[in-house]
């Protein structure tokens, strides 16, 4: 089941990052990483092709309050967003009864390969399972997104299927995986 969150109040550090709340001057951060071609196509969207498409994302983002900026702490920019969304096991018999959400995560290029990621999506999963109390998580990522599937295995996921998704805004139906973390099996396992 869906729960409304807020994370406009939210501040998560790690050691080499801050997750926190997009803010109206983030605009040419999210516009750097975000118009590169090939970071917005493996999440299903088209790269910004101008700052007024980055604006309108900017927007949205602060206005849902549920998607966090990822700000590199070493250079003070904002690198990624990691957001909490609907999920695809609300439509699942075996777990619509769960309070659930979904993780997106979006990470530039520039940064790729130094384990940012994972240490970003550990962070956020514990702050949905202590302070929000959800009881499972989960992510998806286009078959051929290795990047993604990395991510999701370092961070303790479990594969549950092979779905279609349908990307609205590039007009194209991908083959997907999907994945859960359960709150309970985490706790086992610490």
């Amino acid at each position: 089941m869906d729960i409304k969150i807020d994370i406009s109040d939210t501040v998560i550090e790690t050691d080499r990052l801050i997750l926190r709340p997009w803010k109206e001057t983030d605009v040419n951060d999210l516009f750097e990483y975000a118009s590169v071609e090939g970071v917005g196509e493996m999440a299903g969207w088209k790269h910004h092709e101008s700052i007024e498409a980055s604006r309108a994302i900017l927007q949205a983002f602060i206005i849902e309050k549920n998607v966090f900026a990822i700000v590199h702490k070493e250079d003070n920019k904002v690198i990624g967003s990691l957001g909490l969304h609907r999920s695809w096991a609300e439509y699942d018999d075996e777990y619509a009864h769960l309070k659930v959400k979904e993780i997106g995560f979006v990470l530039s290029k520039a940064y790729w390969g130094r384990g940012l990621m994972p240490e970003a999506v550990k962070a956020v999963i514990s702050f949905c399972f202590e302070k929000l109390g959800l009881d499972a998580l989960t992510v998806s990522h286009f078959i051929f997104n290795n990047q993604s599937r990395r991510v999701i295995e370092k961070c303790g996921f479990s594969f549950v299927k092979k779905g279609q998704y349908h990307a609205k805004l590039l007009q194209k139906t991908f083959e997907d995986m999907k994945y859960i973390l359960l709150r309970q099996s985490r706790v086992a396992n610490k």
